[in-house]
């Protein structure tokens, strides 16, 4: 849909994509896609290291700045490219564009900002290991157990008073941050936060992810519609990581329950995964 222009954040996902793709198997063809999609990125970069989001079919941006949250994603995507097997000039491009845009970050209060950062700095760090990232990843995830202490409450076991979406980036890049840092408490909160959206998203053994018509607000009732892909694919990829740090292999399982989302085990019994393109549908809503 062209007449809507693109965006950093689906250039970012995909980028992402890409990245570890080359990390399984490598292909030219992925290469050249990678390739485009951070030409893409580093336009969007603004001069003094923020981005913009939005951006016309004619090339035109369409915002003055772009969203944090849009901020950390494009850095967690240049952090997979810098630890990937991407050439070398794509690895060296990706770190000059992460190293300027990094200090926006300190002026965020967005929470999934600075997820989305730390699992790019996880990235950088595992490429370089320097104790700058090191320390810049504990800061941001001290931030975010600072936020979690703050917010919980009895039954409440959440960085905000509120679900919405690509919740488990949160729990994720905790998950992460203790793999670096080693701090106990990091791998705690970890825990407990994905065990809290665990039990609030599955229901009858299904992966029932948060509506965006409305979220679920601490005291309130969760929206079931309208559910989002991006939600299914945070689980899982969270769920992945916690098993990495813990070794449970519960956590496998809750990562194929998510995963089925995408194959017809959701609420809806649709499939939104399309074989034919090998594309997906942009969410399920109460009719379809």
């Amino acid at each position: 849909r062209r007449n809507e222009g693109y965006t950093t954040d689906d250039n970012a996902r995909a980028l992402i994509v890409c990245a570890r793709h080359q990390r399984l198997k490598k292909n030219s063809r992925v290469a050249r896609l990678a390739n485009v999609y951070l030409a893409f990125l580093h336009y969007m970069q603004k001069p003094e290291g923020s981005f913009h989001n939005y951006l016309s079919y004619e090339r035109g941006y369409l915002d003055v700045d772009g969203s944090d949250d849009s901020m950390g994603r494009a850095l967690w995507s240049f952090g997979c490219v810098i630890n990937s097997n991407l050439p070398d000039d794509l690895r060296l491009v990706s770190k000059d564009i992460f190293d300027k845009g990094l200090p926006f970050v300190w002026k965020s209060t967005s929470l999934r900002c600075y997820a989305h950062t730390i699992l790019g700095l996880c990235e950088y760090y595992r490429a370089y290991p320097d104790n700058n990232l090191k320390l810049s990843i504990e800061k941001l995830a001290d931030n975010l157990i600072e936020q979690y202490q703050f917010e919980t409450h009895d039954d409440w076991h959440w960085f905000e008073q509120h679900l919405t979406y690509d919740n488990a980036r949160l729990s994720e890049a905790l998950f992460e941050a203790y793999a670096i840092v080693d701090k106990q408490r990091y791998l705690d909160v970890a825990k407990e936060s994905m065990a809290f959206q665990i039990n609030t998203q599955m229901v009858n053994g299904k992966f029932v992810p948060i509506g965006n018509n409305g979220w679920y607000k601490r005291g309130g009732e969760r929206a079931l519609y309208d559910q989002q892909p991006l939600d299914a694919c945070a689980m899982a990829e969270a769920a992945i990581n916690a098993f990495y740090a813990t070794k449970d292999k519960n956590y496998l399982k809750i990562a194929d329950t998510a995963f089925q989302w995408f194959l017809g085990k959701n609420s809806n019994k649709v499939m939104m995964y399309n074989p034919v393109t090998s594309g997906c549908f942009d969410g399920i809503s109460p009719d379809k």
